[in-house]
């Protein structure tokens, strides 16, 4: 057998080029036939080593008689192996220039030992899935920026736990996780990273194994039964990728072949001193194709429904977090990093265009412009950009005693000003629940009842205000203590009424999103939100509508931030007619004082906010109240 042409010509110069979008079925291990005979072929980029081998069982980990052959002057090596196939542990014995030998993990590699083993694993999925309906209905229905999303964000290792603390398998998390997600009513999960990562305290965002679903929770055939499970239970499975940056572990991609490979020589460009990571070099066009074929590869094999891209403003800016003199301006001079603003807007468009109806969101904490909107439009193409500004907003905000609320109306009114600039998601996420942040729970002011009305009105809020929804979990029963990694959710607070009244809530205000058009036909369009009254900082509370596509979708919203009840509290609304409650957060289910309007208030004659009709409510404390007029 020809040991110099493994690969074929066409594979190699698109490679090269960068634009070889399924790389990943000729680099890597792979079972195949070779003259009639069975083995494994391993192909790696290593264009500046001296000399590769492949190591792992079969030769005692040392790779005399495994050299690898290279494949023109592509850079790419590669050797077949007779008799060797699925389940074989291995890496690359790559010897530098400099007489130096490291053992390498396979970039490409489909599995990993559990770490801190750190062998690859060559992997022939066997799985047959289940999901082709949802996946046709997905390609059908788009891109769901008029449909409802809410997302209810998990970190598998840490969502709940066996016996003796033990994590549970990705089976098992689809026999326990999917219904009750399902139950609660949420559109979609998204999970923190679930590439193979060496430490557990990074969740998942210092990647070694980037086309590996992590081996702690079972094998990649497990991972495809959870989403398999997940899609069959009609909901969507979001993931984090995180192409921003990777880890300085010897045996993952740093100087993989003797040289800054993967990332920059100089560490202006090419290292994230806050996170101790390196950067990647998206000029490329090897590593380019490194991670464009690796994004499509998730929504390919496990049929994930998007991909939320981390950190986007650390590759937007070439001087993130970087003092005066610590970073190398572009061509132009400027501060913006061309090579990974070119990236981003061939991921997405690459991925809108090759899986339809996927979605791609950006954690862009920055006021970049056009992050959400068409490349063609001189956008980034993502479909939705995370509202950092809203978040941090509203958890200042209601952070604040009731009593100085007043002071800081515009926390809550200012979203309003930019809602529309980009395709928003409104999350509260992992991030704000970790490090001393205390939980949402915790944030809120007051005594134990106040505590949980703040953070009901909030939720509430939250579900009522333009833009998807993004929930971490723990928050839709009120976990009171901050997130912890290492052990499971405090399930036993389910017990207590209090936080079951929220985790009440958070199901009924998922099944009103979904019902009500007006709060998510238009989440992106002007049109659908108007203020009745947003300057009564006096009593801290405000009231606007909430719009369909047709006329007969409207909802009033009435939030009031305070724990006085507001009685004969006057606001115009369009028409005539009956109003009920369609939600009431002090309602005694969710654990309130069943203060209201009895379910329901007739409007009157009487003009306020620019019209002819208009309600007298009682505006229960620390509540929201969403109500729908009676049509017919």
């Amino acid at each position: 057998m020809n040991q110099h042409a493994l690969l074929s010509d066409l594979d190699l110069h698109l490679f090269g080029e960068g634009q070889h979008y399924e790389i990943f079925n000729k680099l890597g291990a792979h079972v195949v036939e070779v003259d009639g005979v069975s083995g494994l072929r391993f192909a790696v980029w290593a264009p500046n080593a001296a000399a590769v081998a492949v190591v792992g069982d079969f030769n005692s980990w040392h790779g005399h008689g495994h050299t690898m052959t290279p494949q023109g002057s592509s850079g790419v090596w590669a050797l077949f192996v007779p008799g060797l196939g699925h389940g074989e542990k291995y890496k690359f014995e790559v010897h530098w220039k400099n007489g130096t030998r490291v053992l390498k993990a396979d970039p490409y590699a489909r599995r990993f030992e559990v770490p801190p083993r750190s062998a690859s694993i060559a992997w022939k999925s066997e799985y047959a899935w289940g999901d082709a309906s949802w996946l046709a209905d997905r390609a059908a229905n788009g891109h769901l920026l008029n449909r409802p999303l809410s997302a209810y964000e998990v970190h598998l290792g840490s969502w709940r736990r066996g016996h003796d603390n033990v994590c549970l398998s990705y089976r098992e998390l689809a026999e326990q996780l999917v219904p009750y997600v399902k139950d609660l009513g949420f559109t979609h999960i998204e999970l923190l990273p679930v590439m193979e990562h060496p430490f557990a305290g990074s969740w998942g965002y210092q990647v070694t194994g980037f086309y590996a679903p992590t081996s702690r929770f079972g094998t990649p055939d497990d991972f495809k039964y959870f989403v398999d499970t997940c899609h069959q239970a009609g909901i969507g499975v979001l993931l984090d990728w995180v192409p921003g940056h990777f880890p300085k572990d010897w045996y993952g991609l740093i100087r993989f072949d003797g040289t800054a490979l993967y990332e920059h020589e100089d560490p202006r460009k090419g290292e994230h001193q806050d996170w101790g990571t390196l950067i990647f070099n998206y000029g490329r066009h090897e590593v380019r194709n490194f991670l464009l074929a690796n994004a499509l590869f998730w929504l390919d094999e496990y049929h994930l429904d998007g991909l939320r891209v981390d950190a986007v403003a650390s590759m937007l800016y070439l001087d993130y977090s970087r003092k005066a003199g610590e970073w190398v301006p572009n061509q132009f001079g400027g501060r913006e990093n061309l090579e990974a603003i070119d990236f981003l807007r061939q991921l997405n468009a690459l991925v809108h265009d090759k899986h339809p109806g996927a979605i791609t969101l950006a954690e862009e904490s920055t006021a970049w412009p056009a992050v959400s909107r068409p490349v063609y439009l001189g956008g980034l193409g993502f479909t939705f950009k995370w509202n950092m500004g809203w978040m941090h907003d509203m958890l200042r905000y209601t952070s604040n005693d009731p009593v100085h609320r007043k002071w800081h109306h515009n926390d809550i009114t200012f979203s309003m000003l930019y809602a529309y600039n980009e395709n928003f998601v409104l999350p509260f996420s992992h991030d704000e629940v970790v490090h001393g942040k205390r939980s949402l729970l915790g944030k809120m002011p007051g005594d134990w009842w106040q505590k949980h009305a703040n953070l009901r009105a909030l939720l509430a809020y939250m579900y009522a205000h333009p833009g998807k929804k993004l929930l971490f979990m723990g928050g839709e029963f009120a976990q009171s203590r901050e997130w912890n990694h290492d052990i499971g959710l405090d399930w036993h607070l389910m017990d207590y009424p209090s936080h079951r009244g929220v985790w009440t809530l958070v199901r009924d205000l998922n099944r009103v999103l979904t019902a009500e058009p007006a709060l998510h036909e238009g989440d992106h369009s002007a049109g659908s939100f108007s203020w009745i009254d947003c300057n009564d900082h006096e009593n801290s509370v405000i009231s606007f509508l909430r719009r369909g596509a047709s006329e007969d979708d409207a909802l009033v919203v009435v939030v009031n931030f305070t724990p006085v009840v507001r009685l004969g509290y006057r606001i115009g609304v369009p028409v005539a007619g009956t109003y009920h409650e369609v939600v009431n957060t002090d309602a005694e289910v969710y654990g309130g004082s069943n203060v209201g309007n009895g379910g329901a208030i007739a409007a009157e004659a009487v003009a306020r906010h620019g019209h002819a009709q208009s309600l007298n409510l009682t505006v229960p404390p620390l509540a929201c109240l969403i109500l729908k007029p009676a049509r017919g």
